[in-house]
């Protein structure tokens, strides 16, 4: 039974991406500042988490900024992590590696959207996609990126990646360390079981980037993020 029901929740999810990528794509053809678009993707994140039962949480939403300009830093444990926090940072960018430009209508949404491709490819290819992404940034709003690069695969908080951290010294932009608790066992890495579990967002105060001029102050700035993201970590809160 609870098979079927999750092959429901995974049809309707797919048939609402396809309807809602469509639209996000052709606002782009009518609209510079994305108000549909970012509509679009906030009305995904709020059904698909309305449609597998997963409430969203919030702790410490008052220490950002409504319009302010940041790099939320994160840990990474389903793919339920990015509906929840475009459920509650609607117009939050996101970079994206480019493998997933491939996927038709919400691939080529997110590639000719107002979100952040990366080459995560080694040498001069990462370096450009920082570059870009650091330009794209102080033009104004916010990005997430998941410092572990990628989902955890036992939930258990991954070694993270000098990325985010470099892209906060080109930017100059506040890091804000976010906790996503209790989306792992919602559904791991490698599983399609959906099953209904709150998630909860700690959002911790911005860090000051500006300064951060060297790899060694880069290397101090992700252990500092890590340790207090590993601080408010739960697997399950349930």
């Amino acid at each position: 039974m609870r098979a079927l029901l999750t092959i429901g929740r995974i049809v309707i999810i797919i048939a609402t991406n396809i309807i809602l990528s469509i639209i996000a794509l052709l606002s782009l053809l009518v609209e510079k500042d994305g108000r549909t678009y970012f509509w679009a993707g906030s009305s995904w994140s709020k059904m698909t988490l309305k449609i597998c039962r997963v409430e969203v949480r919030v702790r410490g939403i008052d220490n950002i900024v409504p319009d302010g300009a940041y790099i939320f830093v994160t840990n990474h444990a389903s793919m339920f992590d990015i509906p929840a926090i475009m459920s509650v940072l609607p117009r939050v960018r996101i970079m994206f590696k480019k493998e997933l430009s491939y996927v038709p209508l919400w691939g080529w949404a997110l590639k000719w959207g107002h979100h952040i491709l990366v080459d995560r490819a080694k040498g001069s290819k990462a370096m450009k996609s920082l570059d870009r992404a650091a330009a794209a940034i102080k033009t104004g709003g916010s990005v997430i990126l998941f410092a572990e690069g990628t989902r955890s695969r036992d939930g258990k908080l991954q070694p993270f990646k000098r990325g985010a951290f470099t892209l906060a010294a080109k930017s100059g932009v506040p890091i804000v360390p976010i906790a996503i608790n209790g989306s792992f066992k919602i559904l791991p890495k490698g599983s399609f079981d959906i099953r209904p579990n709150p998630i909860e967002l700690v959002m911790e105060k911005p860090i000051d980037t500006s300064n951060i001029a060297t790899r060694e102050e880069e290397i101090a700035l992700m252990n500092r993020v890590r340790t207090i993201i590993e601080r408010e970590y739960r697997e399950d809160i349930s």
